[in-house]
């Protein structure tokens, strides 16, 4: 005879819970949940602007204090004097090339400063993909982009600024500045992954910026820099970001500069994107 199957609730034991399972990986989370997942984390980040106002404060005075600063310091000497209308048609185009920069560097910050707060221990425990929630950064990043960019060409409006193409073409500088903008973020969010401080990452991410920024074509035309620097600004991104945004604006070729753009936009993103995830799901 063979023997009876005892149950728990047989010998009035209570039956042992089943084992939890943990949250899986990304590959397990389809994109439409993906997607919902960004869209939440990204009004999460937007309500928390919208809760602190003054962290708007950078993409609203940037554009303005830098055209200022620039055009009626630099103007004179670069265009000559009685010609700062002919330098605002030329600085601005190259200013969203640096606006796309400088807002990128926040999005490092805010990254480290969330871990420090002890925010990510609460998506440490949420069903969520971890790139969702960088994506979502950058996402939110850019929209505060897009707000310096029309600050921008507002104030360059005002300072005489003309535009010799069509407004499909200002568009389109606009979207090269942001998407390659959106590249640089990647390598930001990686510096504020892997140091311990927002301090350090803005130390870091200075080290980047001036360089990258004043050896460039963004303010005077590498024609007036001695060849060793010449030869610097010529492979510089912003520069051919400067130029492309230039060409667009005020007419002349554009299709090098705007090639070269989105091959640095691509190369950026291919390398740093998988860095920084990696990164990111190792400190989560």
């Amino acid at each position: 005879m063979s023997a009876a199957t005892v149950t728990p609730a047989a010998t009035g034991q209570t039956p042992a819970p089943a084992p939890v399972k943990a949250h899986g990986g990304e590959g397990r989370i389809g994109l439409r949940a993906n997607l919902r997942h960004i869209g939440a984390l990204a009004r999460r980040n937007t309500l928390q602007i919208k809760q602190d106002p003054q962290s708007m404060f950078d993409v609203l005075l940037m554009p303005i204090v830098f055209t200022l600063l620039f055009v009626f310091v630099f103007g004179g000497a670069v265009a000559g004097n009685g010609k700062q209308d002919e330098y605002v048609s030329y600085l601005v185009p190259g200013l969203m090339a640096m606006m796309g920069l400088n807002v990128s560097m926040a999005v490092g910050t805010g990254i480290n400063e969330d871990f420090q707060k002890g925010v990510m221990d609460r998506f440490r425990t949420m069903p969520i993909a971890r790139s969702s929630v960088l994506i979502a950064k950058i996402v939110v990043e850019v929209g505060r982009m897009m707000v310096a960019f029309a600050i921008l060409l507002a104030v360059g409006f005002v300072l005489g600024m003309s535009v010799d193409t069509s407004p499909l073409h200002v568009l389109g500088a606009v979207g090269l500045s942001l998407l390659f903008g959106a590249s640089l973020m990647w390598i930001f969010i990686l510096i504020g992954l892997s140091v311990k401080t927002a301090q350090a990452v803005q130390g870091m991410a200075m080290l980047v910026l001036m360089p990258l920024q004043f050896g460039s074509s963004i303010f005077t035309p590498p024609s007036t820099m001695p060849g060793w620097l010449r030869t610097f600004t010529d492979y510089n991104p912003l520069s051919s970001l400067a130029d492309a945004a230039r060409g667009l604006f005020i007419g002349g070729p554009v299709a090098r500069d705007v090639w070269m753009v989105l091959a640095w936009a691509a190369a950026i993103t291919l390398v740093t994107a998988p860095l920084a995830i990696s990164k990111f799901r190792k400190k989560t």
